[in-house]
């Protein structure tokens, strides 16, 4: 993931000392184990380019991620992608010009318009090319989208290709930085970090002077402030609705209270000795499975090896407590069969089957009631109609996400496997409910009719 920087005209060497980095070096630094450097291509009075970019350490993105930050899903593009995580890499590197305080004989140029463009990429984002022009185009840029030679669709939603950004117009660099600040987060709507009352002040800050005036400032506060419940918009100011660390104290996440929903319905299942946990993840869930009386045997499995290093840390420390059952780790996928998961009292698939392509479900599902006949099988998904309370445009929850159900279209689809194998059906609503749109997740129990 990169950003370059190339300046024309009078003077445009003068962008060397706002960066505050000598032409001469290659600055290179490790930023919580990621390798960031910075390089100048060409430097002369006419022409400054400069590139800075990120080689990440995938096991540190596991290792240092906060509770915010989980890599459960089945296709992790984090280390690829330009996206909040690499702006917050490189913020230290373009520190001096973001907050225009270089040395005093150069600070005049800090509000010195040069003709700029700017290049970033790879961008994995679910918004449309017209909706990126939209974004970038009341900011006086000429936007163009381009789509590389390599297929970065093996790490990213099938539907949209990796696309490389280029921005032109005349700008400070300090201004041309902030938006890029703002918006690339914006681009991606996953974010690995909490959203509180910095975030909110960082915005504003960065937002000085543009944003106010921007066609799509509403969007944007919604995408970069992406927890609806922190905040809300007056008029062009941000209100907090709530203080952020106590928010996160008397609000469960919505994956918080997606395992509590599974914990308790599973407590109701009398038969529940052997379980299986599809796409297990960091191991959140599988370790709270372990704490549960009458669980035997927990199998986690997960294709992810990053993810797995991490559960097996978390299943190590929960091992400490006595009545504990460690889950066995299973490397493994949905889309190949283990004899090891035949006849197992309960099998979970928690948020897993929108990260598969809907015309790959049936045969997946066939092996599962057919060969891995579960007495329970769980499963929950996101209910799309309530994306409308999120006000995300149509757009999924989450860029890897291949589809997402109307509570309508969930209730058919588990209709037709109850109604092709023996199983019964009930379905559970979780999350805050809305009258109109019902709950965010849904969630199908199917529970076996014949021995």
């Amino acid at each position: 993931m990169q950003l370059s920087i190339r300046a024309t005209g009078n003077n445009a060497s003068m962008i060397s000392h706002l960066l505050a980095k000598n032409p001469n070096n290659v600055y290179e630094r490790k930023h919580k184990g990621h390798l960031v450097r910075l390089f100048y291509q060409e430097c002369s009075e006419q022409t400054i380019d400069v590139t800075i970019f990120v080689t990440p350490d995938p096991l540190e993105l596991v290792k240092h991620s906060s509770r915010a930050y989980d890599i459960t899903h089945y296709i992790n593009d984090r280390e690829f992608a330009v996206s909040s995580i690499f702006c917050s890499f490189i913020r230290s590197a373009l520190g001096t010009a973001l907050n225009g305080q270089p040395k005093d004989e150069y600070k005049e140029w800090v509000d010195h318009v040069l003709p700029f463009e700017f290049n970033f990429g790879p961008v994995a984002s679910s918004l449309s090319d017209k909706q990126i022009i939209e974004l970038f185009e009341p900011l006086g840029f000429e936007t163009d989208i381009s789509y590389g030679e390599t297929d970065y669709s093996f790490q990213m939603k099938q539907a949209s290709s990796a696309r490389w950004i280029s921005l032109t117009g005349n700008t400070t660099l300090q201004q041309g930085l902030r938006q890029l600040f703002v918006l690339i987060p914006v681009l991606d709507q996953y974010k690995h970090y909490y959203i509180d009352q910095v975030e909110i002040e960082k915005l504003e800050r960065y937002g000085e002077g543009w944003l106010e005036q921007h066609p799509l400032k509403e969007f944007i506060w919604r995408q970069a402030l992406i927890f609806k419940e922190v905040y809300k918009l007056v008029d062009n100011n941000i209100e907090e609705i709530h203080d952020a660390d106590q928010q996160k104290q008397q609000a469960p996440r919505l994956n918080e209270l997606r395992y509590d929903t599974i914990i308790e319905q599973i407590k109701t299942v009398e038969q529940r000795a052997s379980i299986v946990d599809f796409g297990s993840g960091e191991g959140k869930l599988s370790t709270r499975l372990g704490f549960l009386p009458g669980v035997k045997e927990i199998l986690a499995v997960e294709p992810s090896e990053m993810a797995t290093l991490r559960a097996l840390d978390r299943y190590e420390k929960a091992a400490k407590h006595s009545g504990f059952t460690s889950p066995t780790p299973v490397w493994g996928s949905l889309f190949y069969f283990d004899e090891r998961l035949k006849a197992k009292d309960i099998m979970i698939l928690c948020e897993v089957i929108e990260h598969i392509n809907e015309e790959r479900l049936p045969k997946i599902m066939e092996m599962i009631f057919r060969e891995y006949k579960p007495k329970t099988l769980i499963i929950t998904t996101p209910n799309k109609e309530y994306n409308e309370l999120y006000k995300l445009n149509d757009h999924f929850r989450h860029t890897d996400h291949r589809f997402e159900w109307t509570r309508a279209e969930f209730d058919a689809w588990c209709e037709e496997r109850s109604i092709s194998y023996p199983y019964e059906r009930a379905f559970v609503g979780i999350g805050e409910p809305n009258e109109q749109y019902g709950c965010p997740t849904q969630m199908c129990i199917f529970t076996r009719t014949e021995v």
